[in-house]
């Protein structure tokens, strides 16, 4: 058989490989949806359905940061960008007329219904990720951290100063309220296939092979800038999505909520499960978002009976700051380690059927 045969079903395998296992991966979030929206009342239904849209904002931040193993600080920007372009098409003109009467570009006089406007909000995204990404795929280590938290800065304070655009410090409202629990679901369970599918694909693996010495990547052929870029605006895309989906869910949006709380949190996610696989995101994003919740909880003081706490405020700040520190110094490799799910189940399954292979010819031979 010749070499250009052997090609289709070379990318058929790793393709089938990969949607399995996003598939797999998935699952557990869908479940998860499906036990709080029967068992949970509408409030939690809520905190699950905004958990979601931060398990997508860490898959976009793991298809970059998780994959080239360059810290990526500036993924925030895109989740605002994405929210505020959607809330500037979408929303209803009457809604404009009181929020954005003056906004430049005849933007205060145009209206798309949500999905239009959904799909030209993300082209905006990848435009400006295009942009932004031929400077930062261009940089590696500390340069690149920082420029992608400059990068952040800069978005956060054209929020704040374009009020005639964005609201300035205000909250934009009357943004269509188009999703759900199920909708937000479905938009994370098809973020983990595709994170899934980009970390398998070849760009992904070879983006992989960048990160431990780009010099070397560089020796063999690897283009590392342009598969960084190819990262970059991948991620800025999902980020991106998930800025739409968060002000398609609530309505309201402000600039604070994409700016250091989230950048931290998310990252937090990420560091907890594990960078280096899809499952590390999904895992971090549920433990870390169960135990906030507790702590939140916690934190405006709680009667054990035997002693009572005082009140804590601050106290999920501290958390997350634990985590970050205490994670990347006792287990830098996240909780699901370098594994995905699927890997682990086969893995388990493999050593389960030379168990028993091995104690039936024991057996045999006695």
């Amino acid at each position: 058989m010749t070499t250009s045969a052997l090609f289709p079903a070379t990318r058929r395998r790793w393709l089938k490989r990969a949607l399995v296992g996003g598939l797999i991966t998935a699952l557990p979030v869908l479940a998860l949806a499906l036990l709080i929206d029967v068992a949970a009342p509408g409030y939690y239904r809520h905190l699950a359905a905004s958990a979601m849209i931060n398990l997508m904002i860490v898959l976009g931040l793991q298809v970059y940061m998780g994959n080239s193993g360059v810290v990526h600080l500036g993924h925030s920007a895109f989740v605002g960008l994405g929210a505020y372009g959607a809330a500037i098409l979408a929303t209803p003109l009457a809604m404009k007329a009181l929020s954005i009467p003056n906004a430049p570009f005849g933007l205060a006089h145009v209206q798309f219904s949500p999905l239009m406007a959904a799909v030209l909000a993300l082209a905006v995204v990848g435009v400006i990720a295009l942009v932004s990404g031929l400077i930062i795929s261009r940089l590696s280590g500390v340069a690149a951290t920082i420029v992608s938290l400059a990068f952040l800065i800069i978005c956060h304070g054209m929020f704040l100063n374009w009020p005639a655009l964005f609201k300035g410090n205000q909250a934009f409202f009357g943004i269509p309220r188009e999703l759900g629990l199920w909708g937000v679901a479905l938009g994370a369970a098809a973020t983990v296939v595709l994170a899934r599918v980009f970390r398998e694909s070849r760009s992904g693996m070879q983006l992989r092979a960048t990160a431990q010495d780009p010099q070397a990547a560089r020796a063999i052929g690897l283009d590392v800038t342009g598969l960084r870029r190819r990262a970059w605006i991948v991620s800025a895309l999902i980020c991106g999505g998930a800025g739409v989906m968060f002000a398609y869910l609530t309505g309201t949006i402000s600039p604070r909520a994409f700016y250091f709380q989230q950048v931290f949190l998310t990252l937090a996610m990420l560091i907890l499960g594990g960078m280096g696989t899809v499952t590390g995101a999904v895992l971090g994003t549920v433990l870390l978002s169960a135990g906030l919740e507790v702590i939140r909880h916690a934190e405006s003081g709680v009667d054990l009976g035997v002693i009572a706490l005082p009140q804590m405020l601050g106290l999920s700040g501290v958390a997350l700051g634990f985590v970050i520190v205490l994670g990347m110094a006792l287990r830098p490799q996240g909780l699901a380690g370098r594994m995905e799910l699927d890997e682990y189940i086969r893995s388990k399954a493999a050593r389960r059927r030379s168990g028993n292979a091995t104690r039936t010819t024991g057996e045999a031979d006695q």
